[in-house]
């Protein structure tokens, strides 16, 4: 099991092993570090999604070490690297289910990949023996209702759903008190995909989050933010706006194996202040796993040896 999750991560992550990080691996092919060495290194840190100041960050930590510890061999700065790449990445405390239910408000921008997340949270709760309903508050989306309601139907989870174009803050009211009506354990709600930019549609998902607050005192528990690891560093001022917005308490990374862009989750953690709660690794519904800071960095590191 242990090495089956082991091969899940490293295959997951193998296009920002190859693409990204495998520069930088190369790089530690010369014994001697040089000035050149640390200007590469810094370029391929930025390049590799980091972002600057956390790229910057790193390089600082590593120019202490340097003078600290004598380090002048690739090896010794390679082991050095890898060290400050892990303190960067926080281990997500556990999910807590503070009351019945517990409502989880998950949001994202267009084509982040989040109704795909909360049909495959559904399927992780349910096989954990917690009952779940769906809420298909992204009414502006006919086709992310029908997706709901397909998983819906394969998983057994019900799905409380609105007429297109409909309210979505009432499609969320609905379905928190649907779930405490039939005593549920957990309510999944989408919202519609929204451009960090529409200020209108920002307002929206306010209001979506004062509904359910009407619907349940201290609702909801949890806010996901379901963030798109192809679009790299584009996606921290996206993060920005919508934890602005609804107080995000924790993010989804989606789409890691399509990316190799996987970096960006160094400056997720030092940028946003976040916990990545979940990564997805794959389409199939098993590949949705809880962020694990060591199988992040060993898939991604791997091939430094």
């Amino acid at each position: 099991m242990a090495e089956n999750l082991i091969s899940k991560w490293r295959e997951g992550l193998a296009r920002t092993r190859k693409i990204t990080f495998g520069r930088i691996a190369s790089l530690f092919g010369a014994a001697q570090i040089t000035d050149e060495t640390w200007e590469d290194l810094e370029a391929l840190l930025i390049q590799a999604d980091l972002g600057v100041e956390t790229s910057e960050a790193v390089m600082e930590a590593l120019w202490q070490r340097e003078q600290a510890e004598g380090i002048t061999r690739t090896d010794e700065l390679k082991i050095a690297l890898k060290q400050e790449l892990r303190k960067l990445l926080v281990a997500p405390p556990e999910i807590t289910f503070p009351e019945q239910p517990t409502v989880i408000l998950v949001v994202g921008v267009n084509g982040s990949g989040k109704t795909t997340s909360i049909a495959k949270l559904g399927k992780r709760f349910t096989e954990q023996g917690r009952r779940v309903i769906f809420g298909a508050a992204d009414t502006f989306r006919a086709a992310a209702v029908e997706q709901l309601q397909v998983w819906g139907e394969r998983l057994d989870v019900p799905v409380i759903a609105g007429q297109p174009g409909g309210d979505p803050g009432a499609v969320a009211y609905d379905t928190i008190r649907a779930a405490q009506a039939r005593h549920l354990d957990v309510a999944l709600i989408d919202t519609a995909g929204r451009l960090h930019t529409r200020f209108n549609l920002m307002e929206e998902l306010k209001k979506v989050y004062r509904v359910s607050q009407k619907a349940m005192p201290n609702a909801p528990h949890h806010v996901w933010l379901v963030m798109d690891a192809t679009t790299g560093q584009n996606a921290l001022q996206q993060a920005q706006a919508f934890e602005k917005a609804v107080n995000v308490t924790g993010i989804i990374l989606a789409k890691l194996d399509s990316s190799a862009r996987g970096g960006m989750a160094f400056a997720i953690q030092r940028t946003l202040h976040l916990p990545i709660y979940f990564a997805g690794l794959g389409e199939h519904p098993d590949d949705l796993q809880p962020f694990d800071p060591e199988a992040f960095i060993d898939g991604i590191l791997a091939d430094f040896g």
